[in-house]
């Protein structure tokens, strides 16, 4: 049997993206097999196993396999064998510490308090692998009555396990605005319909809502993209914005969608532009289970996470899984690394992963 370490570092080399992962899917397949789980695909590119336990409940743990279109420059001895991609935001991690958790739980069927349920999922990063998993009805059938996974995390002290009640990570909305003016030579200014000063004015009209709105979760409105006009002597006739809305509560991203509007409505009334305002379906906010939060920090006593001071700006998609049953999603610390999503992440493996793999074993036998 391989170490976690090694299931990491071969898992590395293979990195592919979205719900296209023909060789990790064979890698996991084939691990899973020598800890005789039977392994299957409720959906393309994911693999799943199931421990009977004989119990009348069921633990399940989620992995995410896919990884990140970047050229990787690490220079690790290791380093992504597929050009165009790397696992940049640390899913072989996480995916290396599920299946050591995995042949930890075969070894021990009839020491496991429930079943165990094993969830490796693509398409985090893209289009909601987690949704799509969800919806095959994984859960219900399995009789899953908690949902685990945890990520590295750059910034937190290496090695040490995080968690906190309520909100952990965001929900994320792209945002994308299209303003249709009329399009003059400057000479005629007076005649055109000027849409990247209409532009500009629902960008600070937008920020301004944001801003006034009550402080007692954090909000985060950023357009990055601006895009307006063909040359600098004729007025714009189209301009288009793009940004990114992160909330935590359903009633406020609903507040902020309904704010949004309004002001399109008004920029278009007042310049005479057409506005049309878009926000995608995102991913809901991950949102972790008060109670069961209290039970693992409880039951676990010395060897509970620490408690993270405030929840994270950045999106996940294990928030459908808690929308399915109670889950917690903690934070792995790999120390002062590059950030995620950096062509140069990278983490001390052996520092890390095996006291990751260690809390999950706790939480495995948990009562």
């Amino acid at each position: 049997m391989l170490s976690v370490i090694e299931y990491r570092r071969a898992l590395h080399r293979i990195p592919e993206l979205d719900d296209r992962l023909p060789e990790t899917c064979a890698y996991v397949h084939s691990a899973l097999a020598s800890f005789e789980l039977e392994a299957f695909s409720p959906i393309p590119s994911s693999v799943c196993a199931y421990l009977d336990a004989g119990k009348a409940e069921t633990v399940a743990f989620r992995a995410d396999m896919d990884a990140l279109p970047i050229e990787e420059a690490t220079g690790l001895a290791y380093a992504s064998e597929n050009s165009g991609a790397m696992h940049a935001c640390g899913h072989d991690g996480n995916t290396a510490m599920a299946l050591a958790l995995a042949e930890y739980a075969a070894a021990r069927r009839k020491e496991l308090p429930r079943n165990v349920l094993f969830l490796f999922q693509p398409s985090e990063e893209t289009t909601g692998g987690a949704e799509k998993l969800c919806d095959t009805g994984i859960l219900e059938k399995y009789r899953a009555v908690r949902v685990f996974a945890m990520h590295l995390w750059p910034g937190l002290e290496q090695g040490q396990v995080y968690c906190r009640p309520g909100p952990i990570m965001a929900r994320s909305n792209e945002v994308t605005v299209h303003l249709t003016g009329r399009s003059v030579h400057i000479g005629k200014a007076a005649e055109g319909i000027d849409a990247l000063a209409a532009g500009a004015d629902y960008l600070l009209r937008a920020y301004a809502m944001a801003e006034a709105l009550p402080g007692e979760e954090p909000v985060v409105l950023r357009f990055g993209k601006m895009i307006s006009g063909a040359v600098r002597n004729a007025v714009s006739g189209k301009t288009v914005l793009e940004g990114s809305l992160r909330t935590f509560r359903d009633e406020t991203q609903v507040l902020c969608r309904r704010e949004l509007e309004r002001i399109g409505r008004e920029i278009a009334s007042q310049t005479g532009c057409g506005v049309e305002v878009h926000l995608s379906q995102g991913y809901p906010a991950v949102w972790n289970h008060e109670g069961l939060y209290e039970t693992v920090r409880r039951d676990l006593g010395e060897d509970a996470p620490l408690t993270l001071a405030a929840p994270t700006l950045t999106a996940e998609d294990f928030s459908f899984y808690q929308r399915r049953t109670p889950g917690l999603f903690f934070l792995l610390g790999v120390g002062d690394t590059p950030e995620l999503h950096s062509p140069e992440f990278c983490f001390d493996d052996e520092a890390v992963l095996p006291r990751g793999l260690e809390f999950l074993k706790r939480l495995l036998l948990l009562e």
